[in-house]
């Protein structure tokens, strides 16, 4: 659910000089972190307990960046932001240009825009750390058959899970959502604000519907954009975002096949994406960026990066006809996926909480495992919630905010937006998130991509117009 181009920006930051912090108003110490793209960013830490009933656990450093509203006249509030995940980091998406659409000008001039790294997050310590080569096993089984297969899973699970949890410490244990909402409250005050707006998106959706959830009374407007809808159990969950990113994948599909952009016009998309995919699965597949033959896992899970965004679709094409060539090499989808990424510990750490598994053995896994393959007989080797649910089966920590619902009752109107091919975020998520939400609008897009805000002129603008002026879509509003 992370905004993946974001995170790769995130992933090159230069570390600046030092530089003197000062006071504002609120009392938060903001210093220069000027980049390229954001000349006037500004940086500061927040504070907060790992553990609001055990103080003794001692405290997390959350790292904020700020652009100041271009209008202080007209200047309306801050605006928080949190770009998905879990892991995405909001510093990054502030200082390198998450908002620099020149469609979202209303918001520099009218907000002060506040990015943060939620706990355990990027820039803000501690963070989740783990050993990349001990959380991800290219040559584990996600999909056991059998006891052998499941015990093996679970073994390797709880192995990396207790890794983490020496390199992290105690904040791995409390890096829930419930957690962090409460953090989003320390930060709204730090900042001497009575109110907060939000842009959430994916993630960013359940970590802003559980703020409002706690603090209806602290929201002045919110954007829920690629929603979650944390109250849907994982075993219906699951099946329900395989069929989304297959709905996805045949829509890529059909473009490709008709269009001259794409590098297999012409072609059977997926005929060629299944054979690409059985050559992975026999250890056929080469990738230059891994050094070694690329898995079938890591292939499908790379389609999956690049369907996020529209514009991207021209890529894949090109990408999947070098993976199926006749010197094949996937390196640009293995770069993509998520099991390479520098948020997969944090992706983890957090969603075990969040998301546990539900399997307690080969059984489960099998009849979940055969409605994932009915839903997406193409794409069925990778979801996100296939990823969570196989990889948190006997993960050590205990999940603090499993799968629950979070009305939201007393807060002002708040946004929901979702699309009807979403490849993270089913439509279904979006209307159920939305009912949990006293006087909730639902924008609905029928275009292509996850969120609205990085694929649709037409979600932006909706949300511009409600977050300055707090203009709500009208009841069966659609971006078509």
């Amino acid at each position: 659910m992370d905004v993946r181009r974001i995170i790769a920006v995130v992933a090159a930051v230069v570390v600046m000089a030092a530089v003197p912090a000062v006071a504002s108003a609120s009392g938060v110490r903001w210093r220069p972190c000027a980049t390229q793209q954001e000349p006037s960013a500004e940086c500061a830490t927040v504070e907060v307990p790992i553990d609001r009933a055990r103080p003794e656990l001692g405290s997390a450093q959350l790292a904020l960046a700020r652009l100041p509203a271009l209008d202080p006249a007209g200047r309306i509030g801050s605006l928080l932001v949190n770009p998905g995940g879990p892991g995405g980091s909001g510093v990054g998406f502030v200082q390198f240009g998450g908002l620099a659409s020149p469609e979202l000008g209303a918001l520099r001039q009218r907000f002060d825009i506040v990015g943060f790294d939620p706990r355990g997050d990027w820039f803000s310590t501690p963070r989740i750390t783990c050993d990349a080569a001990t959380l991800f096993d290219p040559a584990l089984d996600r999909f056991p058959s059998t006891r052998t297969g499941f015990e093996a899973l679970v073994a390797h699970n709880r192995k990396a899970g207790a890794d983490c949890l020496a390199r992290t410490g105690p904040l791995l244990a409390h890096a829930d959502t419930q957690s962090a909402a409460e953090d989003i409250e320390t930060i709204r005050a730090a900042l001497g604000e009575p109110r907060i707006s939000w842009l959430g998106l994916s993630y960013g959706t359940e970590l802003g519907a559980v703020y409002a959830s706690k603090h209806p009374g602290r929201v002045r407007a919110m954007v829920l954009d690629g929603a979650v809808d944390h109250a849907r159990p994982m075993n219906q969950a699951i099946p329900e975002e395989a069929a989304a990113t297959e709905d996805a994948l045949v829509r890529f599909a059909a473009w490709c096949r008709g269009s001259a952009e794409c590098a297999l016009h012409g072609q059977d998309v997926l005929r060629f994406y299944d054979d690409v995919v059985a050559r992975a699965a026999r250890g056929g597949i080469w990738s230059g960026d891994l050094g070694r033959p690329a898995t079938a896992d890591e292939v499908s899970a790379g389609v999956y990066g690049h369907l996020y965004l529209r514009d991207d679709w021209p890529a894949l094409g090109k990408h999947l006809a070098a993976a199926g060539g006749e010197f094949p090499d996937a390196r640009g989808l293995t770069e993509r996926n998520q099991f390479q990424s520098e948020i997969y510990g944090a992706y983890r750490g957090i969603g075990c909480h969040d998301f546990p598994s539900p399997f307690r053995g080969p059984s489960d896994v099998g009849y979940l495992a055969g409605l994932v393959r009915r839903a997406a007989p193409h794409s069925w080797r990778y979801s996100e919630y296939w990823d969570f649910a196989s990889g948190c089966v006997g993960w050590p920590v205990p999940a603090n905010n499993p799968p629950q619902p979070h009305p939201v009752r007393g807060a002002p109107p708040i946004l929901v937006v979702g699309g009807a091919h979403d490849p993270a975020t089913p439509l279904a998520w979006a209307r159920g998130l939305a009912a949990s939400i006293d006087g909730s609008a639902l924008l609905t897009r029928t275009d292509d991509g996850h969120t609205g805000l990085f694929n649709s002129a037409c979600a932006r603008a909706a949300e511009v117009a409600y977050l300055v002026d707090r203009v709500v879509p009208g009841r069966g509003a659609v971006c078509r």
